[in-house]
């Protein structure tokens, strides 16, 4: 992390909010990261309404391996050249691209990458991929895709879907090329082409293979699963179990440290906690894994009010009775994406 200094993290506020007034009329619809008005449910948003509503068959789940450290200085010049003729703004940021960083009084530079942790970086990130990624992927589903192709990318987190395997193939393959030639390399096991899709449960079936692969994006699992009110074919998200047990390690170590603090304090703490967890989560049929977050907070909490003394006298029956007085009930609290992507669109 390059943690900058105030008046750098000042000019590179204001250059950001510059910037983006210009870039934002060149981004395409399908990149959300780090832009103004755009979060991580309404990229989570669009690629669920594209794999229920677009034929896709196939998912390209791809991972740029250490994307902020492979950025190409000179092509990223380049990039903010083209769109940017104020030669001054052009010196400032190669100037914070060459700082380097100071550790333990010793200053470092880096030839490539963007310095993590300044305000301009995801900006930068944004511009190289428009270049690199968004432009060609736009032109090549145009030019030369013979059936649906749809693409959500999140900085240098995307997913590419397919109506066909033999296409799904040779993009990735064209990818890689494509990102060759400009430093970047796919995560050779964090990149898949995966069956996904409304006739991926009945075709593995047929092929006795099993229930369909499923893939990560923005902390949720995707899974291909079906409606229990008519049998249909729909999208589920669950939270991805290994963020889940992170957290409740995160709760458990910070619960240690406020053993002896007052219950109603522990309290407060907790519902923060438990609310902003339900705020992201909070999907539609991810409501199990709300209530098993919520039930761990509560057990963790008991345990740690057990080990302030050897004489404790506290059940679950009083437990209970804390939890729902402290902890949010685990209710999703976001609509269905057709809902909402209907209304903002």
């Amino acid at each position: 992390m390059g943690v900058t200094a105030l008046e750098d993290k000042v000019v590179q506020r204001a250059t950001v909010r510059v910037l983006n007034a210009i870039y934002e009329t060149d981004f395409l619809g399908f990149s959300y990261g780090f832009r103004p008005g755009r979060g991580q449910h309404n990229a989570l948003d669009a690629l669920y309404v594209a794999l229920l509503t677009k034929r896709v068959n196939w998912v390209l789940d791809a991972d740029i391996r250490g994307f902020f450290d492979a950025i190409d200085r000179g092509w990223l010049v380049k990039f903010v050249e083209h769109r940017i003729a104020d030669k001054r703004v052009v010196r400032l940021i190669q100037k914070w691209l060459n700082a380097g960083v100071r550790e333990d009084g010793e200053w470092k530079c880096s030839e490539d990458g963007t310095p993590r942790g300044a305000s301009v970086s995801p900006l930068l990130a944004n511009i190289f991929l428009h270049y690199v990624f968004d432009l060609w992927v736009h032109h090549w589903r145009r030019t030369q895709a013979h059936g649906d192709v749809i693409v959500v990318r999140w900085a240098d987190d995307f997913v590419v879907g397919f109506q066909h395997k033999w296409e799904a193939e040779r993009f990735l393959q064209e990818l890689k090329e494509r990102f060759q030639k400009f430093k970047l390399e796919l995560h050779p096991e964090k990149t898949r082409i995966l069956e996904f899709g409304r006739y991926a449960i009945e075709n593995r079936n047929k092929r006795g293979q099993g229930k369909p692969e499923t893939f990560n994006f923005l902390g949720f699992t995707h899974i291909c699963g079906k409606k229990r009110s008519n049998g249909m074919y729909t999208v589920i998200r669950q939270t991805i179990k290994k963020r889940l047990r992170a957290k409740l390690q995160e709760v458990k170590g910070e619960l240690r440290k406020r053993m002896h603090h007052a219950i109603p304090d522990v309290g407060k703490w907790l519902r923060s906690v438990v609310a902003g967890h339900v705020r992201y989560y909070g999907v539609p049929m991810n409501t199990p894994a709300l209530w098993a977050f919520r039930g761990q907070v509560g057990r963790l909490w008991l345990q740690s009010l057990r080990r302030r003394s050897q004489k404790t006298t506290l059940t679950w029956e009083r437990m209970y009775r804390l939890m729902d007085h402290w902890l949010p009930p685990a209710i999703p609290c976001h609509p269905y994406p057709l809902r909402r992507l209907g209304v903002i669109t």
